[in-house]
């Protein structure tokens, strides 16, 4: 099956207080329709700026220096801006990971929804009232009618990304860009979110890329996973195979790291909960090898002077590490 996206080469760079530097680095990825690829790193790893590239919502000090970005029969990467205004909110859907920010806090929360279908489907007042009261009722707002009229700062966080999802939904996407949705909710209404976004994924069997930091999301959503640092992927693989068995040391570092509930017939001491030493490196400043080398404890010489491709070791799975666990030293 062809890909609804697929990404090879993609290098972001970034200049901001006087340096130049490569936000994202040889990037490649490929999402199919009704799958969910989960894009998972650390703060500064490199996910929005992915997202945005492929949105190209870049800001003024960004700029794609090198690779593609293959949407059906265009360029992405080398698309003009009144092509881009055709598949923004058509059909390329993104939900932002702060609904308040997303939504114009002036207007009524039904017509920045209909705004979309007018402007993309060509759709008059009427139709896309009754079209965006379709959608409400789809991620569980009740009462749409009257919803529909509401302010942003009338509804909840939740009821907010509720509308937010709506939006990225009502042209019927190709591709659905999820960027830290449920980052900004209290931990009932994320996973009410989680739940809302799995059922859409079911039913409208779309491509999405989740873009998050919580691995606990990962498990429960998505299909595949690429693991960033410092701007490249350093591991990709079914979420079955990760979960399983983790080849990148710092993959390996994440999982480990992720506190678990001890039952009360259980041990009451687990030890102390493993971390990850050392702090992720500057991208102005990355170290000659590979970039986690200084906080690898299977690192050796070669890692320090020589940076791992990323490769394929079997179907489906692809890393970018000279010692992955597993393997003798």
């Amino acid at each position: 099956m062809k890909p609804v996206l697929s990404v090879e080469g993609l290098t972001v760079r970034l200049t901001t207080g006087g340096r130049s530097f490569d936000a994202v680095s040889d990037l490649g990825f490929q999402v199919a329709a009704g799958e969910v690829l989960a894009l998972v790193g650390e703060s500064g790893s490199g996910k929005s700026m992915t997202a945005l590239s492929v949105m190209r919502l870049l800001p003024p000090a960004a700029e794609i220096t090198a690779g593609s970005m293959a949407f059906g029969d265009l360029d992405l990467a080398a698309a003009t801006e009144h092509d881009l205004r055709a598949i923004r909110g058509n059909r390329i859907g993104l939900i932002f990971q702060e609904p308040m920010t997303a939504l114009n806090p002036t207007m009524r929360v039904g017509w920045q929804v209909a705004e979309a279908l007018e402007l993309h489907k060509g759709m008059d007042g009427a139709a896309a009232r009754r079209r965006v009261e379709e959608l409400f009722d789809l991620v569980r707002i009740p009462d749409p009618k009257r919803r529909f009229d509401d302010y942003p700062h009338q509804m909840s966080g939740g009821m907010r990304q509720r509308v937010v999802i709506a939006l990225a939904l009502a042209c019927d996407p190709d591709l659905l860009i999820a960027d830290e949705p449920t980052t900004a909710l209290d931990v009932t209404t994320q996973a009410q979110i989680l739940d809302l976004l799995r059922d859409l994924q079911s039913e409208l069997g779309m491509a999405t890329i989740l873009i998050t930091h919580d691995l606990a999301v990962v498990a429960e959503t998505a299909d595949r996973v690429a693991v960033m640092y410092a701007g490249r992927i350093v591991e990709q693989a079914t979420a079955g195979q990760l979960f399983a068995a983790q080849r990148h040391p710092y993959t390996h570092g994440l999982l480990g790291s992720i506190p678990h509930v001890t039952a009360p017939d259980e041990a009451t001491t687990r030890g102390r909960l493993a971390e990850i030493k050392g702090t992720v490196p500057a991208l102005w400043d990355l170290p000659e090898g590979c970039a986690f080398a200084p906080r690898c404890p299977r690192s050796t010489y070669r890692c320090r002077k020589s940076r791992p491709p990323l490769v394929e070791v079997v179907p489906l799975r692809q890393e970018a590490c000279w010692h992955p666990v597993g393997d003798a030293r």
